[in-house]
């Protein structure tokens, strides 16, 4: 097909007409390309997982209505691959074009990622136009250097902000590894976010780290309560990183511990071989998602019985945080949804972590972690607000709640 067939020509006299939908073809096709392998990275993750009969639980299933995407140049229409995904309580979601998304993402979105992706400054000039459309050949290198730079000390000011009065009731931990554009040693990104008493998510911190270590931890969390904030949170959501924990335990040892379920269900798969996966996977479904916590413990229990005696290393995994996997249970059943995970830090750089390519040459420290903020601060305008948010003053208050439902006083 010509590349402007789809479109209706141009007539002769109108060259900003035809090289308007030479663009518009060329990033219908990027994209295209793009989510397709996403798609096929997908299926091929999970292609040694199948049903009684021996049948794929992951395969493709035609396509998903046509839909428009705003871009620089112009609307764009994308039909994206449909994925049958019938392993219980999984759905397939791209990173790259969300369910929601109708519009190209910002410049201010949009640089971030690209440098984190390992694009070098001189090539930035091309590659945003290319996705912005012609508007965005004014943002040459020069230009670029200088919108970084305004970014860095962004970033700086917001390191030293005042944080007297604030209170975040929930927060999320995270420590994210870059491949591309960091130094030899690929430092952590160590990565927090709060909900306010409000229901509203907030950044709070984004700090250069050392492989999650509990000194990299403490220091983060001595720092906010130097700059005012006093109040320890309720509750702490996070992976299995023990520098993590330890350091809460020293700074905040009222807050309560919740291992994050995303994390903990990779840790035990990974202890059992991929035959017993489909299995194992809806006992441990069953385990966070169980109305009462009686039931999510018989499910523990079972798990326990099936796995425990061969794979001794699941059970152990499973068993070492066990207080700390059900915690949720003890707070707001609207809440449940937002405390069994660390979503909020996983989706936000879902699109620029998981890298297995360095690129020639490394961007500074400096750099990099304005560039981590700015792309997380961009994501703060469109993260969810909690659900039943009128609960967390009831929790703030010191409310007691049982299997989700609040207590009423005698």
């Amino acid at each position: 097909m010509n590349i402007i067939e789809s479109e209706k020509t141009p007539s002769i006299d109108s060259p900003r007409s035809a090289l308007d939908t030479i663009l518009k073809e060329g990033a219908r096709r990027l994209l295209e390309q793009a989510v397709e392998a996403e798609v096929c990275s997908y299926i091929e993750s999970h292609r040694q997982e199948v049903d009684e009969n021996g049948y794929r639980l992951v395969v493709r299933n035609g396509r998903h209505p046509e839909r428009n995407i705003s871009t620089g140049v112009g609307s764009i229409p994308i039909q994206q691959p449909r994925i049958n995904d019938r392993r219980k309580g999984q759905r397939f979601s791209s990173t790259i074009l969300p369910k929601y998304l109708r519009r190209a993402p910002s410049v201010d979105a949009l640089i971030p990622a690209l440098y984190l992706h390992g694009v070098s400054t001189g090539d930035f000039g091309e590659a945003l136009e290319a996705i912005l459309g012609p508007q965005a050949s004014g943002l040459s290198a020069t230009n670029i250097v200088r919108l970084k730079e305004g970014w860095e000390k962004e970033y700086e000011d917001w390191q030293r902000r005042d944080l007297s009065g604030k209170e975040y009731v929930y927060i999320w931990a995270d420590g994210i590894y870059f491949n591309v554009r960091l130094t030899a040693d690929r430092p952590c990104i160590l990565v927090i976010i709060g909900a306010t008493a409000d229901g509203d998510k907030e950044l709070i911190a984004v700090h250069d780290g050392e492989r999650e270590s509990k000194l990299s931890w403490t220091e983060i969390l001595e720092d906010l309560k130097r700059r005012g904030l006093s109040s320890p949170p309720k509750v702490a959501v996070g992976d299995g990183a023990l520098g993590f924990w330890a350091a809460i335990e020293e700074v905040w040892p009222t807050t309560i511990k919740q291992r994050c379920w995303v994390h903990k269900t990779a840790n035990l798969l990974n202890c059992l071989p991929k035959s017993l996966h489909s299995e194992a996977k809806r006992l441990i479904h069953e385990m966070y998602m169980s109305p009462t916590r009686k039931a999510a413990l018989k499910a523990y229990d079972q798990f326990i019985r099936v796995y425990g005696a061969k794979y001794p290393k699941a059970q152990a995994n499973l068993e070492k945080d066990k207080q700390e996997l059900f915690a949720f249970y003890d707070f707001p059943a609207e809440h449940w949804i937002h405390l069994r995970t660390t979503n909020p830090i996983e989706s936000t750089f879902a699109t620029v972590r998981h890298r297995t390519k360095r690129t020639k040459g490394c961007g500074s420290r400096k750099a990099t972690m304005s560039m981590v903020y700015k792309l997380a601060n961009e994501a703060q305008k469109s993260w969810r607000r909690l659900n039943k948010h009128q609960l967390i003053l009831e929790v703030i208050k010191g409310a007691k709640f049982t299997d989700g439902e609040i207590q009423k006083a005698a």
